[in-house]
């Protein structure tokens, strides 16, 4: 999910457009009410966060501050309509990660924040779980080489299960990732029907079900093992192999009745 903030209304609603365009949950606040809010927001709602995108305000010094004191990993990109240098410096020295300037286009801002984001935690392009192989730019998932075609949503389900395989996730972190965390005209139970969809998927190329969960506890990815490719031993061309193992092709011969 990406957090616009900006005291435009049309601009906030439209960055909220075009992200969801891109499969991305995104809502808009302003100023006054944003620095409420992240103050007042919880810990597990904050990890569900992207990105902050600093739009027209008139602290954004002072919001990208407010965002560090809560967050020290989540992206802060500074959206700037003019070139100055004095309020770069500033911005970068309040802890954004990195400012542009408009007008720019939403797949490059995705683009910016998975970057800082990789940068963040070290993290790859992909992810190999098993015998998956999971992107974080977009991009399908890959089972045993072959592209696993995915719905953007459960793609997204997908992507947040492997950023935390290992942990048991609940159904409302997973829909505040995916959907946003003021998607109010959307039952979160919506969750349980991609991930029954999801799973589906998975089981028939895999051969069986990865997503473990437990009620009232919550999700896990629980991925096998990718078989190991065992490749036979070269045989040397004086050798052949029967049911007993080795033997040397002198000894098969001899062994051949006399005609």
């Amino acid at each position: 999910m990406i957090v616009v903030v900006d005291e435009r209304v049309t601009v906030t609603e439209g960055y909220a457009s075009w992200f969801s365009r891109e499969g991305i949950s995104a809502c808009g606040l302003a100023p006054g009410e944003f620095e409420g809010w992240v103050s007042a927001v919880s810990e597990q709602d904050m990890r569900s966060i992207e990105a902050f995108l600093l739009g027209d305000c008139a602290n954004r010094c002072g919001l990208a501050k407010l965002i560090r004191r809560r967050s020290s990993v989540t992206a802060v990109i500074a959206m700037n309509e003019n070139r100055s240098l004095e309020e770069t410096l500033d911005l970068f020295a309040s802890g954004v990660d990195d400012v542009v300037r408009k007008p720019i286009h939403v797949r490059e801002i995705i683009a910016r924040v998975k970057a800082i984001r990789r940068r963040a935690s070290g993290q790859a392009d992909y992810t190999d779980v098993g015998d998956m192989r999971v992107y974080f730019d977009g991009r399908d998932p890959e089972i045993g080489g072959e592209v696993l075609q995915l719905p953007r949503r459960e793609r997204r389900i997908l992507e947040y299960l492997v950023s935390n395989r290992g942990c048991r996730i609940n159904k409302t972190q997973i829909f505040n990732s995916v959907y946003g965390l003021f998607s109010e005209d959307i039952d979160e139970n919506v969750v349980e029907s991609h991930i029954s969809k999801l799973r589906k998927r998975l089981r028939h190329r895999l051969g069986y079900d990865p997503i473990d969960s437990k009620r009232y506890l919550g999700y896990r990815l629980m991925v096998e093992a990718a078989p190991e490719k065992r490749s036979e031993a070269a045989v040397p061309a004086s050798f052949t192999q029967d049911g007993n193992g080795l033997i040397e092709e002198s000894e098969r011969f001899s062994k051949d009745p006399v005609a």
